[in-house]
């Protein structure tokens, strides 16, 4: 493993963070990560982050549902146990699909939660036992903080990082995986 520097920049309001991440984005300079103690609305698209694909997951992992609910009740109501409940004949999946809607409902949305949970758990590396990464044990009560990569120009960094705002710069070493 090898050790690069980065420069912590610890602001104390959301608004000025905002215009020093636009402002360090203007002059050319990578931002590492952004750590708050609250989602900070337009962030993500300050910092030039894609957009995430959990919609997409979240809508297979939906179908996935729907698909086991169906299969589901055509065997266990239709082909294997076959019962005549409050006169409902039970020769098709088709003529009782209305009785079954609610069924198909609940395990669908039951299937997009449970598995969007845990694939974002999956993404960020996030599980049981794990140590926090968090830099800054503040950036979780009221402090945010904004971390850069320094390549040789920590006084420049240090005037511009100073000019946006921050009330506190640490240079770090950390390591790289």
């Amino acid at each position: 493993m090898e050790a690069s520097k980065v420069i912590h920049a610890i602001y104390t309001d959301d608004d000025v963070l905002m215009s020093a991440v636009k402002r360090v984005k203007a002059e050319k300079h990578h931002i590492e990560e952004v750590y708050t103690p609250f989602p900070v609305h337009g962030l993500d698209k300050a910092m030039g982050l894609e957009p995430t694909r959990i919609a997409i997951a979240s809508f297979i992992y939906g179908c996935i549902g729907l698909t086991v609910a169906i299969t589901m009740m055509n065997f266990i109501m239709i082909e294997d146990w076959p019962q005549n409940i409050g006169g409902k004949p039970s020769f098709s999946y088709i003529e009782n699909m209305p009785a079954f809607v609610p069924i198909m409902f609940e395990l669908t949305v039951f299937f997009a939660a449970h598995l969007m949970v845990i694939t974002f758990y999956l993404r960020s590396r996030m599980w049981p036992f794990k140590k926090a990464e968090n830099p800054d044990p503040r950036t979780t009560d009221d402090h945010f903080l904004m971390e850069i990569a320094v390549h040789g120009n920590e006084k420049e960094l240090e005037s511009l990082l100073k000019e946006t705002g921050a009330v506190e710069l640490n240079f770090v070493d950390k390591e790289a995986h």
